[in-house]
């Protein structure tokens, strides 16, 4: 019997504007000092439902000043409806003017998350300006978190946890195996709490298969999202990666698609 193909869904993609995406994807290379592997664009990302499979790709971008969110929120929901295969996450600041406008805005044209990067935009995790954010957010949408920085500790995974504590009707989901080039404090800290999700992105590159079948062992099958960050990732190298991770089948199956599916409430 032919096997079905296997359905996939990327969390952790940035798309950016053409007028600015040569720019900010060399930003992202420097901040990380590493070489980015993809362009950024719209197009160049749809490339991977063939050279990868991957069905949806969860796509948004930054705004590191308050100003931008508007824009960039705007170029998000015209992506998505143009092309169906992508699924919207916002950007917000907690720095912003008319923050609980803007959420009210993103959730009335449809958008399924809210992406926060701590690092770029500095401010901590758990400040009292993000946690006005939290509290406006209301549990209507997951927060998808950008975790663990080698240099600051904005995203440390000790911040989200407090968080989790602290706002256990909120769905956030810690990227980076909950703590990029920070594992062994997402370990602490994150991995096993059962009000969390974690992705896979920017992170099978540095630990081991064996390690990211501990972690995700440990933490639930259930809460694990696959996730890729292109562009400075290719998602088809990506997959392979995730492949070589000892899981089963339902495994892999649940946790390249189902889980998600689930949290963004597709047809699963």
């Amino acid at each position: 019997m032919k096997q079905s193909k296997r359905k996939i869904i990327d969390v952790h993609a940035h798309i950016f504007p053409e007028k600015i995406r040569e720019k900010a994807v060399e930003a992202i290379g420097e901040f990380y000092s590493a070489p980015m592997q993809r362009k950024g664009s719209p197009d160049d990302l749809l490339t991977y439902r063939e050279k990868a499979g991957i069905d949806y790709f969860v796509v948004h971008s930054v705004a590191t000043a308050p100003k931008q969110v508007l824009h960039i929120n705007d170029f998000i929901h015209a992506q998505t409806q143009e092309h169906p295969e992508l699924i919207a996450f916002a950007t917000l600041h907690p720095k912003m003017d008319c923050l609980a406008d803007e959420i009210e805005r993103v959730i009335q044209l449809g958008f399924s998350g809210i992406k926060l990067h701590p690092d770029f935009q500095q401010f901590d995790i758990d400040a009292p300006e993000a946690q006005q954010l939290y509290t406006r957010v209301d549990n209507r949408l997951p927060i998808l978190l950008h975790m663990g920085d080698a240099h600051k500790t904005f995203s440390h995974p000790k911040r989200l946890a407090r968080m989790v504590e602290k706002f256990p009707g909120q769905v956030f989901i810690g990227a980076h195996f909950g703590g990029y080039n920070a594992w062994d404090d997402a370990e602490t800290y994150l991995i096993g709490k059962t009000n969390i999700y974690i992705d896979t992105s920017s992170s099978l590159f540095a630990i081991s298969p064996e390690r990211a079948r501990a972690m995700i062992e440990r933490h639930g099958v259930d809460k694990v999202l696959f996730g890729t960050d292109y562009p400075m990732w290719d998602p088809a190298e990506e997959l392979k990666r995730f492949l070589q991770i000892p899981l089963s089948e339902e495994e892999r199956a649940a946790i390249l698609y189902e889980n998600a599916a689930k949290l963004l409430k597709l047809e699963v």
